[in-house]
C-alpha cells in the first residue's frame, strides 16, 4: 500500500516542482548614457505567468525615486538612451503603475535610492515574460530615468532623461 501511495505522488511531486523551479531567464547589464553615472545589472526570471524583476543600481541621486522601464528596442548606441524608443507595451494598454491592470508591459516599479544613491529592486510582475513571444523583455531595452514616474502622463510617466542603457539578453 505504501509503495502505491509513493508511486501515486511520484508524479505530483514532479508537478510542484516544475511549478515553483526558475523558468528562463534574462539579464541586463545597465550603463551610463552621456553625462551619467548610473549603471547597474538586472535579471529577469519567469516563475509561472510571472515575471521576477531583481536590479542593483548606483550612481543614483541620494534619496531619490527613478523611472525604471522596459522599453520596445534593445538598442543603446544613440548614446542618449533615446534609440531605445518607447516603452514596451505589447497589450497596447496606457501608461499606469506596476501591479496595475491598466498599464504597460514595460512599466517596472520605481526604483528609490537611499543616501549613498544605491537603489535595489526585487519585484514580481506580470504582463511580460522572458519565454519567446509577443510579451518577451528578451531583445528590449531597459532604462532607469532620471525622475520619479508620475504613473498618469501619457505615454511616458514624465520620468525625464534616460540616465542608464542597456540591452536585455537571454540567459
Amino acid at each position: 500500500m505504501r509503495n502505491v501511495l509513493i508511486a501515486a505522488l511520484l508524479p505530483l511531486a514532479a508537478a510542484c516542482q516544475s511549478m515553483h523551479g526558475d523558468g528562463p531567464k534574462a539579464s541586463a547589464t545597465l550603463e551610463p548614457t552621456k553625462g551619467s553615472t548610473v549603471r547597474g545589472s538586472t535579471t529577469f526570471t519567469q516563475h509561472g505567468d510571472k515575471v521576477r524583476v531583481v536590479a542593483s543600481v548606483s550612481g543614483l541621486k541620494p534619496n531619490g525615486e527613478f523611472g525604471f522601464h522596459v522599453h520596445e528596442a534593445g538598442d543603446c548606441s544613440s548614446g542618449d538612451g533615446m534609440s531605445t524608443k518607447g516603452h514596451f507595451n505589447p497589450h497596447n494598454k496606457p501608461h499606469g503603475r506596476a501591479g496595475t491592470a491598466e498599464r504597460h508591459g514595460g512599466d517596472l516599479p520605481s526604483l528609490k535610492s537611499d543616501s549613498a544613491g544605491n537603489a535595489t529592486l526585487n519585484a514580481e510582475v506580470d504582463m511580460i515574460t522572458v519565454a519567446p513571444g509577443a510579451s518577451s523583455v528578451v531583445g528590449r531595452g531597459l532604462i532607469v530615468h532620471a525622475q520619479p514616474d508620475d504613473f498618469t502622463t501619457q505615454p511616458t510617466g514624465n520620468a525625464g532623461a534616460r540616465s542608464a542603457c542597456a540591452v536585455i539578453r537571454a540567459g
